[in-house]
């Protein structure tokens, strides 16, 4: 091909390039990430295994029987656990839990960060440096023996581990927003809403908060995994979620015992947990490559 002909078809494809929305050229930045793309596809099949657990598997998960410890088989196509009670059917009903827990402290857990990030940035001054200093300490505790603590004191529930998680996890999102906040509040957008009369709580949720989308979005991917993590943490510790009712976490305390004669009573939650945080992990490199504005070209 001719030199001209070769910087025309360049200047053509950058051109096109340039018309697609950001969403497009973030979705197409996002498909070429394949372990990122994959990772999606994997969380997409947990999620839409575990909400159909009911109809996915015909037994009780809590049901026992006198099947004990049963290899798998056409009626138990993972076995049985050390009551009877069907291997398959408690895997999928445990995932709901998991990934409850995982989602909702998530969502919490951003939430929280979102509104003290945006307050500490935006106002600064003597705001900033109060918001400051109750995100440094609450970094300075670690979770996990914290949450330890609280577990110990109060009865354990579903609700109760989705507010433990997401109440002690949004410090190191409120770190992020706050330093998109103070890039943010001082560009000429921002000035003229001001200008125009809008107030702080305009400027904050309408001008200001749209534009730190991006690292919201990977911010509560991550979280995703932290907080699965960190029940199954709690849950294998006797501290989470309670038997009768299963998670992948409580379901590694019940393998305890035959990790010896019949491993894959810990390999299957094990499993499911390593899968399922190392695709939110990619999901979140993913994501974080696709919605980088410099990368936006």
């Amino acid at each position: 091909m001719p030199p001209a002909a070769t910087g025309e078809h360049a200047e053509a494809t950058i051109g096109a390039r340039r018309t697609l929305s950001p969403a497009r050229r973030a979705w197409r930045r996002f498909r070429q990430h394949h372990l990122a793309l994959a990772s999606a596809v994997i969380l997409g099949v947990l999620v839409v295994a575990s909400a159909l657990a009911p109809v996915a598997s015909k037994y009780d998960p809590d049901a026992a029987s006198l099947e004990i410890l049963a290899p798998p088989s056409p009626e138990h196509p993972l076995g049985t656990d050390d009551v009877g009670r069907d291997l398959l059917s408690r895997l999928l009903h445990a995932g709901r839990i998991s990934l409850s827990v995982g989602f909702g402290a998530a969502v919490l857990t951003v939430a929280v960060g979102v509104l003290v990030g945006a307050a500490a940035g935006y106002y600064g001054g003597q705001v900033d440096a109060l918001l400051s200093a109750l995100v440094n300490v609450m970094l300075a505790i670690p979770i996990l023996p914290l949450a330890l603590v609280l577990s110990s004191f109060l009865q354990t529930n579903l609700t109760f581990v989705i507010l433990i998680i997401g109440g002690l996890s949004w410090p190191a999102v409120a770190r992020i927003i706050r330093a998109e906040f103070l890039s943010l509040r001082e560009r000429e957008f921002v000035e003229a809403a001001r200008v125009v009369g809008a107030g702080s709580g305009r400027i904050i949720f309408i001008h200001i908060l749209p534009n730190t989308l991006a690292p919201i979005i990977v911010a509560a991917t991550l979280q995703v995994a932290s907080a699965i993590l960190l029940e199954s943490a709690l849950s294998f510790l006797g501290y989470g979620v309670q038997p009768p009712q299963a998670s992948w976490g409580n379901m590694l305390q019940d393998a305890q015992r035959y990790l010896r004669t019949v491993p894959a009573l810990a390999i299957y939650p094990g499993a499911l947990i390593s899968l399922t945080v190392i695709s939110v992990n990619f999901l979140g490199d993913g994501l974080r490559e696709a919605l980088d504005p410099r990368l936006q070209v």
